[in-house]
Formats: structure tokens, C-alpha cells, sequence
């Protein structure tokens, strides 16, 4: 059987607070948030917000809303609101291959164009791990594409972009050079090797043995984001709603939505063998390369900075970022619906209130 057995119910595992937007202590009373608010001001009000997540010893602590989900509606944001996650969907794409390794379906270190066999001579040598470790050397997509696109970008149309491109940046496996386009290609192989559509291998292998049941990979018709933020990018007139771009369609690299609820389910099946083994776990947070930042490592999907573990996800109209202290059993989520700031310090800041405790 592929399914794992389900989670608790979010409510009982995280001891969260009854009041939607409220704080918890581990014994589920309202605690003060007024350090955290001030970390968060800037997304007060009638601006476009952020929805925010500390989960210490596998409960809520802090579980808040600031600022709207939807300036034209005046939707507040809330812990259920769902952001579009863009590179901290990442982390699902490479479990998603882990779990097709742990079936016996593929192998990590098969070289892509196995399953990929239009791409050019040239990415022949490319593996499977080497995607996974943003160290195959493919040319961005991103950089080649019509100066005249005029509709969203889907994962096969970057395979399209990639088979015109016999040239690579470097010999796979030799350098480090962050690919959006190697994520998509992972999303591509995830669907030869399983048969499946790339979201309804999410939605049945991750999202539905966790109880996620609001996250999903957006398609363009196919089901719709429910508690949705819209993205919005601030201008001399003010925010402008921004919240799809050429891109944006492109699944393996960014499309997932989900909220910080759904995270909390997904933070606590990566402390055991609920979805992903000891093994795979293991592998995903290795620090196999070193970054262009010489303090930070890269695993599968997931940035690796002393003892922590993270990835972050911009993309137009959304910033985004999430950090696990495992050993210290912390994680800090947030998730924002505007272009600025990039939110990656401001979770530092909020953890460094609990990594003193």
C-alpha cells in the first residue's frame, strides 16, 4: 500500500488555540505575542499580509493572521489562508521522487534523459540526483524563452524550451547553479515513472496520507484554491495585485498552495516514518553541495545553514519562507502575499525569541 496512516486531526496534534488568528502555549492558553507583532508590523492593516506559524515540541505556539488575503474583498489572512508556496514547493517535488525510489520505480542516480529521452545529447550524463541537488548544469528556462510568450508556461513546455538547448553551463555534478528548470524536469519524471498527473501524485501520495487537504498544485480549470491569497507588488500608486506571472503555471519548480495549517501537518510527518523513511528523510536534508553562499548547503529540496534546515519561495506577488531547527524540535512558517520584503530574517528573528528559552 502507498498510503501511510493519516495524522491527527491538526487541533489535537498542535494543541492549537480555539480562536482563529489566537496564539497557544503548549497547554493551550493564549499567550503574549506582542515581540512577534512587532516583527510583523509592516503586514498590519489594510495591506497585503502574512500568515504565521512557531511550532515548539510539535505544538502551535504562535498561529496568527496580519494584514488581508484579498485587498479588493478585505479578506483577512488567516491561519487557513493558502499562498502560493513557489520554491518552497521544492521540498514536496523531491519527496515525491523519494517516495518512487522507496517503491522501486526509479533510481537517484538514473540519468534523467532515461526518462526524459527528447532532451538533447548534451544533458545525457544529467542524473536523477543531480537535479535533485540543483548540480546538472541546465540552462534556465526562464532565460530562453520567446521574447513573445504570450501564455503561461506548463512543466512540458519547459521540456520544450530544455530539448532546443544542446549546452549546458557545466559538467553535471561539478559546480552548483540554482535550476527552477531541473525541479520541473523532476515533476516530469515523477509523472512517467507513476503514470500519474504530477498534482494527483501530490494529492494522493503527500497531501491526502497527512490530512492537507486545502494544499494543492494549482492548474488553470482544474480544482480551485480554497481561502486563496492573491499576490500584490507595491508601486508609487500602492499595491497592484500581481498574482500570476509567465511562470506561474509551472508545478515542479513553485505551484503548490498550501497554508500554514497544512505545513504544520507536513513539519510533523517529516519527524517520522508517517510518509517519507528514516532513510529518504535523511537524504533529503543531507548537505550534498555547497550554495553560491559558502554557509549554506543544499539537500533535496531543502537549504542547509548549521543547524538548520529551510528553503524560501518568491515569486511574483509572494514571499515566503520556512525554517525547521529539528534538533531544538522548532520550526518558523511564514507565508505573505506581497513582493517585499523577503521573509527569511524575519523568521530568524522570530525564532531567536525560543532558541534562547
Amino acid at each position: 500500500m502507498h498510503q501511510r496512516t493519516s495524522l491527527a486531526p491538526l487541533a489535537l496534534l498542535l494543541g492549537l488555540a480555539a480562536a482563529v488568528g489566537g496564539c497557544a502555549s503548549s497547554a493551550g492558553t493564549v499567550t503574549d505575542t506582542t515581540a512577534i507583532d512587532t516583527i510583523m508590523q509592516a503586514y498590519q492593516g489594510e495591506v497585503p499580509g502574512a500568515s504565521v506559524l512557531v511550532i515548539r515540541d510539535g505544538k502551535a505556539i504562535v498561529r496568527k493572521g496580519y494584514g488581508l488575503a484579498n485587498l479588493e474583498d478585505h479578506e483577512l489572512a488567516t491561519p487557513a489562508t493558502n499562498y502560493r508556496l513557489a520554491s518552497v514547493t521544492k521540498q514536496f517535488t523531491a519527496a515525491a521522487i523519494l517516495l518512487l525510489a522507496e517503491d522501486g520505480t526509479l533510481s537517484l542516480d538514473e540519468r534523467m534523459r532515461q526518462w526524459l529521452p527528447a532532451l538533447p545529447a548534451a544533458t545525457d550524463a544529467i542524473t536523477i540526483r543531480e537535479l535533485l541537488t540543483h548540480t546538472g548544469g541546465l540552462v534556465d528556462y526562464e532565460d530562453v524563452m520567446p521574447a513573445n510568450q504570450a501564455n503561461q508556461l506548463r512543466d512540458a513546455d519547459v521540456l520544450h524550451l530544455l530539448v532546443a538547448q544542446d549546452r549546458l553551463y557545466f559538467a553535471p555534478g561539478s559546480h552548483y547553479r540554482y535550476s527552477n528548470g531541473g525541479y520541473s524536469m523532476l515533476a516530469l519524471i515523477v509523472e512517467r515513472a507513476s503514470g500519474l498527473r504530477f498534482e494527483e501524485f501530490l494529492k494522493q501520495r503527500i497531501f491526502e496520507p497527512l490530512g492537507m487537504r486545502d494544499s494543492l498544485a494549482y492548474v488553470n480549470g482544474g480544482a480551485p484554491v480554497r481561502h486563496r491569497a492573491y499576490g500584490y507588488s507595491e508601486g508609487a500608486s500602492g499595491w497592484t495585485r500581481t498574482d500570476q506571472s509567465l511562470t506561474s503555471a509551472v508545478l515542479g519548480d513553485g505551484g503548490i498552495y498550501s497554508s500554514i495549517d497544512d505545513l504544520a501537518r507536513w513539519d510533523a510527518a517529516l519527524y517520522s516514518d508517517r510518509l517519507l523513511s528514516k532513510q529518504s528523510r535523511e537524504l533529503a536534508f543531507h548537505p550534498w553541495t555547497v550554495t553560491d553562499d559558502a554557509d549554506v548547503r543544499y539537500g533535496f529540496g531543502w537549504r542547509i545553514t548549521g543547524e538548520s534546515l529551510w528553503h524560501s519561495g518568491e515569486s511574483i506577488g509572494f514571499r515566503n519562507v520556512f525554517v525547521r531547527y529539528p534538533q531544538r524540535r522548532l520550526s518558523v512558517i511564514i507565508l505573505s502575499n506581497r513582493n517585499d520584503p523577503e521573509p527569511y530574517r524575519l523568521a530568524l528573528a522570530i525564532a531567536r525569541h525560543y532558541l534562547i528559552d
